[in-house]
């Protein structure tokens, strides 16, 4: 790494995120100004200076991590007095961790974790750290440490909010002096050798919102003393030696989010008023000896994506309010010894991705309802009691002979391995014949008399008789005419309009059944109303992912194409970006773009055929009832070769203002020209301006707008809603919207080579959430 010469009285030094390779040269160390180092996020090797401390005597901030550092570190580093931040993390430092460090009394923020430090079986280092009165983040886990965890833990200072020593070879007891954090927010001690029993004093840590105890030899109870945490959010003890009973009071503990019991030797029935936890997300208690049936209040999980009740003793019939959970992605009910039917309202699951019930005595037919679980990408139930015939529509249409193993009477299609389904006999008797002769012409009746019903209404109604064209991508509405769209959405109203693109107009409905969906209504008389209507058609049929649009169906003939999608209650981003009553802080700002970059990177990498969305802007994000973002309209899309490099050309121009450079020339679409658009969405998602706004002219664009006050002048140019004078987190945020402005500007220059990938860009942005989080913590 070659750096210029740097005049002495520089104060900050920030080289972090650029791959650069080769050894630290050892003269930025004698830059005796420096307050603020960070050449973390590299490649980077070689080791720190023994004498640090004394040729930075200034140093309040200190970054390295993620690089390939080795080396010990000195004593001395204690000479840098003022350290405030010191993160050494993911690197390969070894020996002991210098007891010195406790003489920082200024130390804020200590990560030691991912190396190969040493210690004393007494770890002594934790206790000279008690020192550090002003310390409020601890990480030193994935360490080879092999200590016993020492009772001084309980007198570090009450400014401490996580403490973090996983896979470090801990051993012993967690010390009942641990109660005496009590601002502690996060404890995470998992992946060690710990025993003993959680002791009973953690009811004091009332600030608690992250226990993580999980792959330890912890035994006893579950003590009901975890129930005074009443902002506890994530409790994972999976992989430990607990019995006992299920405490019923978690229920009263409605702040619980995720709630992980997994392979301990619980043996209780599961309490019924678990189903209190309304926001809970994931609830894993497999693995372990429940029994009972499974409570009828697991239906109140509204907002929970994962069950897992395998491994256990579960019997009697699976509840049918658990149709409720449409957001369930996740449901294994596997190795139990449930019985009755498979209920038919699991079809309302529209989420689901992954489905097992192998292993139980469920009886009777597979219900046919399982055809509209587009999204269910594995399925077994394998070794049950079911008859009757396999289902072929929507997801059956993948699945193999494994999903349905030891079920003898099941028949079907020759590709599942099992008998074939029986047909009528042709040797009937003559009463049977004669009826069968009745039956066919009172159905030919009956098709006549529907064949001049629906001439008359021909007739009468001739544009609400359009036939269609079943281009289903969702089977839970397989057919919808154009009446019956016409009907629910009280006849394309412009009160019921919810937007308009190129080629169409998006227009709120709802079905008899109270469905509530967006009617997106192509304009055929538009030359490319057909081409995009059949390219969303053919895209959206593939791709599956939670931050892409679902379509529930579709409607079409020669006269009227139109997609009904699910519909999204907080409308575009568009809308909340320039509204005059709404508005979006930083992490949920944050939170929507990482939503979107999900979403582009499966369709950059995720699919056998890459996809370039080709118009991405803030109107096209829409945000639904939890405010998840998920990207719409797939009307210019293009399907690429195989590769990333790939391009096509085309004459298909988006919109003005997001258009990447080669794009806009020359009509050259690649998954670069996405990353571009993507950039630009960014800095209008954070400035709160339009591309199109009437001050950029000629050269001047929102990218040369925000690169030129880059870095310094950043403030200028940020939506002033995001940070107030005053604001307690103002140099958290600005640190946060300095490497997304960053982050914005490599996605939108100018050589599409050069431009970073979507993949790396959406782990950038998930660092960056980190980063906030934890300084807001």
């Amino acid at each position: 790494m070659e750096l210029m010469k740097l005049a002495g009285n520089l104060k900050r030094l920030q080289v972090s995120q650029n791959e650069l390779t080769g050894s630290v040269p050892d003269s930025i160390f004698n830059m005796s100004a420096l307050q603020m180092m960070d050449f973390g996020l590299n490649k980077l090797s070689g080791t720190l200076p023994s004498d640090l401390g004394r040729r930075m005597p200034k140093l309040e901030e200190l970054y390295c991590a993620e690089n390939n550092l080795s080396g010990f570190i000195s004593d001395s580093i204690s000479n840098s007095s003022r350290l405030r931040k010191l993160d050494l993390s993911e690197n390969s430092f070894t020996g002991p961790i210098p007891k010195s460090l406790g003489n920082l009394e200024y130390l804020e923020i200590l990560n030691l974790q991912g190396n190969n430090f040493v210690s004393d079986s007494t770890l002594s280092f934790l206790a000279s750290l008690t020192n550090c009165r002003n310390l409020r983040q601890f990480w030193f886990g994935r360490n080879p440490l092999e200590g016993v965890l020492p009772a001084s833990v309980g007198n570090f200072s009450n400014s401490l909010f996580i403490l973090g020593g996983n896979g470090c070879k801990l051993k012993g007891v967690i010390p009942q002096e641990i109660g005496n954090l009590t601002e502690l927010t996060r404890i995470s001690l998992s992946n060690n050798e710990l025993t003993g029993h959680i002791p009973n004093t953690v009811h004091r840590m009332l600030s608690l919102q992250e226990l993580y105890l999980q792959r330890n030899k912890i035994e006893g109870t579950i003590p009901d003393v975890i129930c005074h945490l009443k902002n506890l959010g994530a409790l994972v003890l999976l992989e430990n030696h607990f019995s006992g009973s299920v405490p019923s009071c978690l229920g009263n503990v409605t702040s619980l989010r995720y709630l992980n019991l997994a392979y301990n030797r619980l043996n209780s029935r599961l309490p019924a008023n678990l189903g209190s936890l309304q926001d809970l997300i994931e609830f894993n208690v497999s693995s372990n000896l429940l029994s009972g049936e499974i409570p009828l209040e697991s239906g109140n999980l509204k907002a929970t994506t994962l069950i897992d009740l395998s491994h256990n003793y579960f019997s009697g019939k699976i509840p049918s309010t658990l149709e409720s959970l449409d957001k369930l992605i996740n449901l294994s009910l596997a190795h139990n010894r449930l019985e009755g039917p498979i209920p038919e309202s699991f079809g309302k699951m529209l989420s689901l991705e992954y489905l097992d019930l192998s292993y139980n005595n469920l009886s009777g037919e597979i219900p046919k309802s399982l055809e509209a679980l587009v999204y269910l990408k594995y399925l077994n139930i394998s070794f049950n009691k079911l008859s009757g015939e396999i289902p072929t529509g929507g997801p059956f249409a993948n699945v193999t002979s494994q999903s349905f193993l030891s079920n003898d009477a099941l028949c079907g299609d020759s590709r599942f391995n099992v008998k074939p389904c029986l047909t009528k006999s042709t040797k009937k008797s003559r009463r049977k014949g004669v009826l069968t002769g009745l039956y066919i012409l009172l159905g030919i009746g009956s098709l006549f008399m529907l064949a001049v019903g629906f001439v008359v209404l021909r007739l009468r109604k001739t544009k609400k008789s359009a036939s269609q064209v079943d281009v289903s991508l969702i089977k839970g509405h397989e057919r919808i005419s154009y009446y019956e769209l016409e009907q629910a959405t009280e006849g394309f109203n412009e009160a019921n309009l919810l937007g308009n693109g190129s080629f169409s107009m998006v227009y709120k409905g709802i079905l008899k059944d109270g469905i509530i969906f967006a009617a997106k209504v192509f304009n055929v008389q538009l030359e490319g109303a057909f081409k995009s209507f059949d390219t969303e058609c053919e895209i959206l049929r593939n791709l599956r992912h939670r931050n892409l649009t679902k379509v529930i169906t579709s409607c079409s003939n020669l006269d009227f194409k139109a997609l009904v999608l699910e519909y999204m209650p907080n409308g575009t981003l568009d809308k909340w970006l320039y509204s005059h009553n709404l508005c979006l802080n930083l992490l949920q700002r944050l939170d929507i773009m990482i939503d979107v970059a999900s979403a582009m990177e499966y369709l950059h990498n995720g699919y056998s055929t890459p996809v370039v969305h080709c118009d991405l802007k803030p109107s096209n994000v829409l945000l639904d009832e939890e405010m998840v973002a998920h990207v719409s309209d797939f009307g210019i899309a293009k399907m690429l070769g195989a590769g990333e490099a790939s391009f096509v050309q085309t004459r298909t121009i988006a919109t003005i203002g997001y258009i990447a450079p080669e794009y806009g020339q020359d009509g050259i679409v690649s998954t670069r020209c996405d990353v571009y658009s993507f950039g630009i969405l960014m800095m209008e998602t954070f400035t709160r301006k339009k591309p199109s706004d009437d001050t950029f002219t000629g050269e001047w664009s929102i990218q040369r707008w925000v690169s030129d006050s880059f870095p310094g002048e950043i403030h200028k140019v940020v939506d002033s809603n995001l940070v107030q004078p005053g604001d307690e987190q103002i140099d958290a945020k600005m640190q946060c919207l300095l490497s997304i402005v960053e982050l914005a500007l490599n996605c939108t220059l100018v050589t599409p080579d050069a431009r970073i990938g979507m993949k790396d860009a959406l782990s950038k942005l998930k660092k960056i959430r980190l980063q906030l989080v934890n300084c807001r913590h």
